[in-house]
């Protein structure tokens, strides 16, 4: 009974770990593979070990990616969660326009990530919306070539990647506040504690495990951005948006470098990996302490 038990198992797990390793593992090994070639993408390659990533160390294009990828993601989630956690915040004590509102935080993610970016290069332009507006309010000394600076074209791409995905972070945090019990929040109340005090001492450590999956799910993603940078800037100006993930691209499609791309996909995999693990383990040892 024990062995038929087993085998009917492993008769319903096998579809799922033959797709599992057909379309993940073994793109993932030959992935690593070819990136210890000298392939231009074709059949024919030799093994030249890590000959590529020797030479990736000592390309400043790469460490410079690294550096506006790894700058991109912290500024989109510290910013993404904080709105989120704050919208969600006022939805919960404002229930009469949570529904309302809460459809218009997530109407951009209906958006298709590449229109948004097309949307907002108009928006962002010398002579785009957002210029005209500070214009029409009397701020014209806030004016700014936002997408052509190198200062500020970086976060002007990680505020469309804001504006785009803080719905979602709202929608989580709004449904971890909803599961809170409502008694600990009315002993909380009864015993006079302020809206700071109730938020830090009873909400705060309740929104740890939505905490947990916000910050996950905004660094993986921001980590991987593509569309906004390649659509915004194409990795301008002067390299000032650059990341791994345009790198790839250029390597791979355009630079006749199809091996060192493949090897860029390789570091970009390992830098999303251990960033996000790190980052969920120490969320989730928070969760345990609290």
């Amino acid at each position: 009974m024990f062995h038929r038990r087993r085998a009917t198992m492993a008769a319903f797990l096998l579809p799922a770990i033959t797709v599992y390793g057909v379309f993940m593992l073994y793109p993932l090994v030959r992935g690593i593979y070819l990136s210890m070639t000298d392939s231009l993408g074709g059949p024919i390659a030799q093994f030249v070990g890590t000959q590529q990533y020797r030479a990736m160390a000592d390309d400043p294009t790469v460490l410079a990616a690294l550096w506006h990828t790894v700058l991109y993601a912290a500024v989109v989630v510290v910013v993404q969660n904080g709105l989120g956690l704050l919208f969600a915040s006022m939805l919960f004590r404002r229930p009469r326009v949570r529904k309302v509102l809460n459809v218009v935080l997530l109407t951009p993610t209906l958006i298709s990530p590449v229109m948004a970016a097309f949307i907002w290069s108009y928006l962002l332009a010398p002579s785009g919306g957002i210029n005209a507006l500070l214009d029409l309010v009397g701020l014209h000394g806030l004016t700014h070539v936002w997408l052509g600076d190198t200062s500020t074209a970086l976060y002007a791409v990680a505020a469309v990647n804001v504006w785009m995905f803080t719905g979602y972070s709202c929608a989580i945090f709004l449904a971890s506040y909803m599961s809170m019990p409502a008694e600990l929040l009315e002993a909380a109340s009864l015993d006079g504690a302020s809206g700071w005090q109730r938020f830090h001492s009873v909400e705060w450590p309740l929104l740890a495990p939505a905490l947990t999956v916000n910050v996950t799910l905004s660094l993986i993603g921001s980590l991987k951005v593509f569309e906004f940078p390649l659509v915004l800037t194409n990795g301008g100006p002067a390299g000032a948006t650059d990341t791994l993930t345009l790198l790839v691209y250029r390597n791979v499609f355009g630079g006749g470098k199809f091996a060192y791309g493949v090897a860029l996909s390789v570091v970009l995999l390992v830098t999303v990996v251990v960033l996000s693990s790190a980052t969920s383990s120490l969320l989730r040892l928070r969760e345990r302490r609290i």
